[in-house]
Protein backbone atom coordinates (compact mmCIF):
# COMPACT_ATOMS: atom_id res chain seq x y z
CA UNK A 1 0.00 0.00 0.00
CA UNK A 2 1.37 3.19 -0.66
CA UNK A 3 0.90 6.08 1.31
CA UNK A 4 0.85 9.61 0.19
CA UNK A 5 3.61 11.97 1.82
CA UNK A 6 1.97 15.19 1.34
CA UNK A 7 -1.60 16.73 2.21
CA UNK A 8 -3.96 16.22 -0.85
CA UNK A 9 -5.17 19.70 -1.57
CA UNK A 10 -8.81 20.43 -0.02
CA UNK A 11 -11.40 20.94 -3.14
CA UNK A 12 -11.93 24.30 -1.72
CA UNK A 13 -9.10 25.51 -2.69
CA UNK A 14 -8.85 23.85 -5.65
CA UNK A 15 -12.38 25.63 -6.59
CA UNK A 16 -10.89 28.92 -5.24
CA UNK A 17 -8.03 28.54 -7.04
CA UNK A 18 -9.30 27.38 -10.44
CA UNK A 19 -12.38 28.27 -11.08
CA UNK A 20 -13.78 31.16 -9.10
CA UNK A 21 -10.29 33.43 -9.05
CA UNK A 22 -9.78 32.78 -13.21
CA UNK A 23 -13.17 33.58 -13.56
CA UNK A 24 -12.92 36.80 -11.15
CA UNK A 25 -15.91 36.06 -9.33
CA UNK A 26 -16.70 36.99 -5.87
CA UNK A 27 -18.06 34.51 -3.11
CA UNK A 28 -21.46 36.42 -2.82
CA UNK A 29 -21.72 36.05 -6.81
CA UNK A 30 -20.66 32.27 -6.66
CA UNK A 31 -23.01 31.63 -4.44
CA UNK A 32 -25.92 32.87 -5.60
CA UNK A 33 -24.92 30.58 -9.19
CA UNK A 34 -24.53 27.73 -7.23
CA UNK A 35 -27.47 28.03 -5.34
CA UNK A 36 -25.82 28.17 -1.94
CA UNK A 37 -25.46 30.35 0.76
CA UNK A 38 -22.61 32.78 1.00
CA UNK A 39 -21.75 31.26 4.63
CA UNK A 40 -21.40 28.40 2.91
CA UNK A 41 -19.15 28.51 0.20
CA UNK A 42 -16.87 30.70 2.30
CA UNK A 43 -16.90 27.60 4.73
CA UNK A 44 -15.90 25.21 1.97
CA UNK A 45 -13.03 27.12 -0.12
CA UNK A 46 -11.79 28.59 3.56
CA UNK A 47 -11.18 24.93 4.05
CA UNK A 48 -13.46 24.85 7.71
CA UNK A 49 -15.71 22.39 5.57
CA UNK A 50 -15.61 19.19 3.92
CA UNK A 51 -16.52 19.03 0.61
CA UNK A 52 -20.52 17.54 0.50
CA UNK A 53 -21.98 15.56 -2.12
CA UNK A 54 -24.73 17.94 -3.08
CA UNK A 55 -22.10 20.53 -3.34
CA UNK A 56 -19.97 18.20 -5.25
CA UNK A 57 -23.02 17.77 -7.42
CA UNK A 58 -23.67 21.69 -7.82
CA UNK A 59 -20.06 22.13 -8.61
CA UNK A 60 -19.77 20.10 -11.54
CA UNK A 61 -23.02 21.14 -13.08
CA UNK A 62 -21.55 24.48 -12.90
CA UNK A 63 -18.28 23.98 -14.30
CA UNK A 64 -19.46 20.62 -16.56
CA UNK A 65 -16.99 18.99 -14.81
CA UNK A 66 -17.29 15.51 -13.19
CA UNK A 67 -18.87 15.07 -10.00
CA UNK A 68 -16.45 12.14 -8.86
CA UNK A 69 -13.20 14.22 -9.16
CA UNK A 70 -14.82 16.29 -6.84
CA UNK A 71 -15.61 13.69 -4.81
CA UNK A 72 -11.85 11.71 -5.05
CA UNK A 73 -10.17 14.98 -4.31
CA UNK A 74 -12.63 15.10 -0.67
CA UNK A 75 -11.58 11.48 -0.45
CA UNK A 76 -8.06 11.46 -0.43
CA UNK A 77 -7.84 14.50 1.96
CA UNK A 78 -10.37 12.50 4.34
CA UNK A 79 -8.31 9.41 4.64
CA UNK A 80 -4.94 11.49 4.83
CA UNK A 81 -6.12 13.06 7.79
CA UNK A 82 -7.28 9.67 9.14
CA UNK A 83 -3.91 7.95 8.55
CA UNK A 84 -2.55 10.96 10.64
CA UNK A 85 -4.63 9.55 13.57
CA UNK A 86 -4.48 5.55 12.99
CA UNK A 87 -5.11 3.83 15.57
CA UNK A 88 -2.91 1.86 17.37
CA UNK A 89 -4.86 -0.67 19.18
CA UNK A 90 -6.23 -2.38 16.07
CA UNK A 91 -5.65 -6.19 16.26
CA UNK A 92 -5.29 -8.24 12.79
CA UNK A 93 -7.66 -10.84 12.40
CA UNK A 94 -6.58 -14.61 12.45
CA UNK A 95 -6.43 -15.36 8.37
CA UNK A 96 -6.93 -18.67 9.23
CA UNK A 97 -10.62 -18.75 10.90
CA UNK A 98 -11.10 -16.03 7.92
CA UNK A 99 -10.18 -19.04 5.16
CA UNK A 100 -12.23 -21.39 7.28
CA UNK A 101 -15.68 -19.40 7.82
Amino acid sequence: MSTIMRKPTHPGVVFLEDVMKPLELTVTETARMLGVSRKTLSEFINEKASLSPEMALRISKATNTSVESWMNMQQKLTLWNARQKEPDNVIVFPLKRLKEG
